[in-house]
């Protein structure tokens, strides 16, 4: 859909969500900072206020905020040193280990832009990522190097390479990288020409040869944040400063009183980095909220191992930890966990994918915390709507719009729908992106004229403001004509006490056109298709329930936890065509 003929777009006048922050006393009206500030700002205030606190943990190792400020500082004047100026792109490539927040607050405090990599890309995506964003630099870990070296020609112009335990100190570090690159066998053989080591990096040019840029403004590009490519080719969100900073200050407006006991205390609250960096949702609420905070980030580099996520949980018990539904689901089920002292726990934030209420309720049992559900994109850098921290029950919704925040549920013609009615969620605040890199198509595409950001995503929207999210649009299915939204059915399907985990999609039904079907991950091996069959028919209207069960190992998931629904679409057609 494009921008023309939406000029005339029928909006409510009122922000129906203005009563639920006064019931609450919240507020709505944030002040951003002068034009002329910048990420770069946020950094050196937190350096200066927090001296030789705890900023990084990993592993056991840490680092200080006094630490970062110099390491981050010897990073950027590194890459000053190579030519690299505002706009030109450094592409960073590594999970939650010390040396990635020195690199991506070193890219951005030389006044240049960040691109977010996913490590586990393939070869093709990751050719694609530094193709379409003209990457000049290339921060990895040693892990994926391999993964560059196939793509078989020079794509940037400069290579930075660092092993796991590079800043973990020379005995522990040393350690760390035998481990993982002679007993775990994990760094393939590479070689990349000219490439240079993180550690070298360092110290080519010491922190005194940085030149701190004045030209950089709210409105600059820091970030291009990549879309996960789950419905189709990866687009680069272009995350402006003013983005990001509004979005720290309103999640600290909104969340931000759930440390501030810690703060009276003079204890510094831990956030459990958990979800990888990479992704906007860990970037913003662990990395850079962290940092604006005082907190102690608390790295894990594979939320898969959890024997080490334990380990790290009972060595330094976080106080806020944001997760995706199927951590928070794994961590629920497990006996260890379950022993664990949870006390330090004020906020467990649901984000990515919708957290289901068997879940939540679950956790709730085991820690004595509430999840609060919140929604964003990459494209919202994140954060777009929130629950209060202090909710004192699960909703099941996405919460009230953020701070200084509007949201309008659209129909297909970007008008605003009744309240209580179905349609697309549009959002618009100071923390939507400037628009798509080198696609204006689809930036124009995705906005209204009067600046809403069209999601894809269906919602409701109710009396007192809080949000219902429904679906994907691209994932309804369509039974006889009614609509089924597989979240819905996976809600309910997920209260059977035998089910762990289920995806739903749509399968052709001669009579319907479509029907459900469930892919079920088993809590308990007794359980049959006929009990799940069956439970859909005490649970679900008619046309929702699935009428065709297939059990799997393990549901086909993103990096962060995000059921992958087109994987289970590609697993059925794969089915029907031998």
């Amino acid at each position: 859909m494009d921008n023309q003929g939406q000029g005339n777009l029928t909006r409510r006048d009122d922000k129906v969500w203005l009563k639920t922050y006064e019931e609450l006393g919240l507020t709505y009206d944030i002040d951003l900072p002068a034009d002329n500030t910048s990420l770069i700002d946020i950094f050196e205030q937190s350096f200066a206020q927090n001296g030789d606190k705890t900023a990084y943990i990993c592993m056991g190792s840490s680092l200080s905020f006094q630490e970062v400020d110099l390491y981050s500082r010897q990073f950027a004047a590194y890459l000053q040193s190579l030519g690299l100026v505002k706009g030109d792109k450094v592409a960073v490539m590594m999970p939650n280990i010390l040396q990635l927040p020195v690199a991506v607050i070193g890219v951005l405090r030389a006044g240049l832009t960040l691109v977010n990599v996913n490590p586990l890309y393939t070869t093709r995506e990751l050719e694609h990522q530094l193709t379409d964003s003209d990457s000049k630099a290339l921060i990895m870990v040693e892990n994926f190097a391999k993964t560059y070296q196939d793509i078989g020609r020079k794509v940037v112009d400069h290579v930075v390479i660092t092993g796991m335990g590079d800043l973990m100190g020379t005995l522990k570090g040393f350690m760390v990288n035998t481990v993982v690159r002679h007993v775990k066998k994990l760094v393939p053989d590479y070689k990349i020409a000219n490439s240079v080591s993180f550690k070298d990096a360092l110290k080519q040019v010491t922190a005194s040869k940085y030149k701190r840029p004045s030209n950089i403004v709210l409105d600059d590009i820091a970030v291009l944040q990549y879309t996960g490519g789950t419905t189709g080719v990866a687009k680069g969100a272009m995350l402006t400063h003013k983005n990001l900073v509004a979005n720290l200050i309103q999640s600290n407006t909104f969340l931000g009183t759930a440390f501030d006991d810690f703060d009276r205390r003079g204890e510094q609250p831990v956030i459990m980095t958990a979800l990888p960096l990479y992704h906007i949702f860990s970037f913003t609420v662990c990395g850079m909220f962290g940092l604006y905070r005082g907190c102690v980030v608390l790295l894990v580099p594979n939320p898969r191992d959890l024997d080490s996520l334990l380990k790290a949980y009972k060595a330094t018990p976080p106080a806020f930890f944001p997760a995706v539904n199927t951590l928070f689901n794994a961590l629920a089920n497990n006996e260890e966990f379950k022993a664990m002292d949870h006390s330090k726990l004020r906020m467990s934030m649901g984000g990515g994918m919708a957290v289901l209420s068997a879940t939540a309720e679950k956790w709730r049992q085991v820690t004595g915390n509430i999840v609060v559900q919140g929604y964003g994109l990459s494209e919202t850098s994140p954060v777009a709507t929130a629950n209060p921290y202090n909710s004192p029950t699960f909703t099941g919704t996405i919460g009230v719009p953020m701070p200084a925040t509007d949201i309008a549920i659209l129909d297909e013609a970007g008008n605003e729908v009744p309240l209580g009615e179905r349609g697309e969620i549009g959002v618009r605040g100071p923390q939507v992106m400037k628009g798509y890199w080198n696609r204006e198509d689809a930036t124009a595409e995705a906005m209204t004229a009067d600046g809403f950001f069209r999601t894809g995503d269906i919602g409701i929207m109710s009396e007192d403001g809080y949000v219902t999210i429904v679906d994907r649009k691209k994932n309804m299915i369509l039974v006889s004509g009614f609509n089924v939204y597989p979240n819905e059915v996976e809600e309910v399907m997920a209260g059977h006490p035998k089910i762990l985990e289920c995806g739903v999609i749509g399968v052709a039904d001669e009579k319907s056109g479509e029907s459900p079907k469930i892919f079920v991950v088993r809590k308990d091996t007794s359980l049959t298709a006929e009990e799940v069959i069956d439970y859909g028919k005490e649970h679900l209207t008619g046309y929702k329930r699935p009428r065709h069960v297939e059990f799997i190992d393990e549901l086909p998931k993103t990096n962060v936890g995000k059921i992958l629904h087109k994987d289970l679409r590609k697993l059925e057609e794969d089915r029907q065509a031998k």
